[in-house]
């Protein structure tokens, strides 16, 4: 049999069909077996085998206001009557209102927003200011990151899928990251090497970015002091800080914006994901007065034919409606609360969880193959490797018991829908306990 043949042995025909002729993503293709959605309601989605399950991970972490906000939905059909494009030379009211609220809703000043398709594209377009604004071509970016599939976004990205698009653009450097667990330095010290790195690279760096709370390389969450220090350290040095919102962005900390829960306006910040609640394709990278009026005189040389995109950027514009009207922002954190209480239940039940960690419903439990030291099931290098590994078959039980969850190297990443109620994490951390004696069992004795 054929590897085409068996990924699609038992597949229905519009599963084999997607198998033919659709490449699946950031996969080895004769391991790719996708699944046919039928429906999505609330916080759960139902499969064409009839299978329901709870969506603990918001799809691609993405899904902030799950898969019935009529509010959204209603607006883009709306906009898609009225005026389904323009060109980004001129405007509409819902492109105007939605940079308006994001300079509300954004922290400190940040005011002048630049709107593209998706995250990879925001980070490109940050990456650009930056250079624009400074005159610099350096960036700093760290191992454990995850900033987008496009050139410049994969290049500042530290997660291993980058090395197969490498060599990437020129001036991009990798530091260490806040993770005490897998690095040598504690997550402070991480904070001196990089001011190091600023210091012998001279006034050639034009930005640091990095992601509040790391998101797929392991939700991993810094030290309330990390992100001021970081911000002080790159402008000591004439670098600008730009913040990578695009997964914890919109509520799922329990704040509107990672930085929020640090106390840190960076220079620029890039968004996606929550912006829409993944209702429709939108990016947005947003900028302080100063950078901004840097281009009053100076070319402001990027652009998209979909930037600012009307049936978008109205999606975007109706999600954060939907934010304030069904108070889900302080909901996350509630929420997110009980989610993390019942992820300690797990950790003390299963000698397998190495650690437990996140912020609102921003969430992630660490395995580890012995009890009494760390030693991961996943490792880097699996990113980019065929075949599964004990993580992916914790997720695929949790999976058989009606909760999907989406895991990254060794990390399980929860970050379902802010509408999910304390009986749905009930029954999903019922699913994950299953899942995790599958890990258990497989530890070393």
């Amino acid at each position: 049999m054929s590897d085409q043949e068996s990924a699609t042995e038992g597949a229905n025909e519009v599963e084999r069909t997607d198998r033919e002729h659709v490449f699946g993503t950031w996969s080895y293709q004769k391991e790719v077996d996708p699944t046919q959605v039928v429906d999505a309601s609330g916080v759960r989605f139902t499969t064409a085998d009839g299978e329901e399950y709870i969506d603990l991970s918001g799809q691609l972490m993405c899904s902030n206001l799950g898969h019935s906000a009529d509010r959204v939905a209603d607006r883009v059909a709306e906009q898609i009557r009225d005026v389904p494009f323009v060109s980004p030379g001129y405007t509409t009211e819902a492109r105007s209102e939605l940079g308006r609220e994001l300079a509300e809703i954004t922290p400190g000043d940040l005011t002048k927003t630049f709107f593209s398709t998706s995250g990879t594209e925001a980070v490109e377009a940050a990456v650009k200011i930056a250079r624009f604004y400074t005159g610099k071509q350096k960036i700093i970016s760290r191992y454990r990151s995850y900033h987008g599939a496009t050139h410049g976004s994969i290049s500042v990205t530290g997660d291993p899928r980058r090395l197969m698009a490498e060599p990437g653009v020129p001036g991009t450097i990798k530091a260490p990251d806040p993770y005490a667990y897998g690095s040598t330095l504690d997550p402070m010290e991480s904070l001196e090497y990089i001011d190091e790195m600023l210091t012998l690279e001279g006034d050639t760096v034009a930005a640091v970015v990095v992601e509040p709370i790391v998101g797929s390389n392991g939700i991993l969450v810094p030290p309330d002091e990390y992100l001021p220090r970081l911000k002080e350290i790159a402008h000591d040095h004439g670098a600008l800080l730009i913040c990578d919102e695009v997964m914890s962005g919109f509520g799922r900390t329990g704040e509107w914006f990672g930085c929020d829960v640090f106390g840190v306006t960076p220079d620029i910040m890039t968004m996606a994901k929550g912006l829409t609640g993944a209702y429709q394709p939108l990016g947005a990278t947003i900028v302080t007065p100063e950078i901004a009026d840097h281009f009053e005189e100076e070319m402001f040389c990027h652009g998209h034919t979909y930037s600012g995109h009307p049936v978008a950027v109205a999606a975007g514009l109706a999600a954060i409606e939907t934010y304030r009207e069904e108070n889900l922002i302080e909901r996350a954190g509630e929420i997110g609360a009980y989610l993390g209480d019942r992820l300690d239940e797990l950790d003390e039940a299963h000698p397998s969880v190495g650690e437990t960690r996140g912020v609102g419903l921003f969430r992630g439990i660490e395995l580890t193959k012995r009890a009494d030291e760390r030693v991961p099931f996943g490792e880097r290098e699996d990113k980019i490797s065929p075949g599964t590994t004990v993580v992916d078959e914790v997720a695929a039980t949790a999976g058989d018991h009606g909760t999907y969850v989406a895991n990254m190297i060794n990390t399980l990443i929860l970050a379902p829908p802010l509408s999910i109620t304390e009986d749905d994490v009930d029954e999903a951390v019922e699913a994950l306990d299953a899942g995790l004696d599958v890990s258990d069992d497989a530890m070393d004795d």
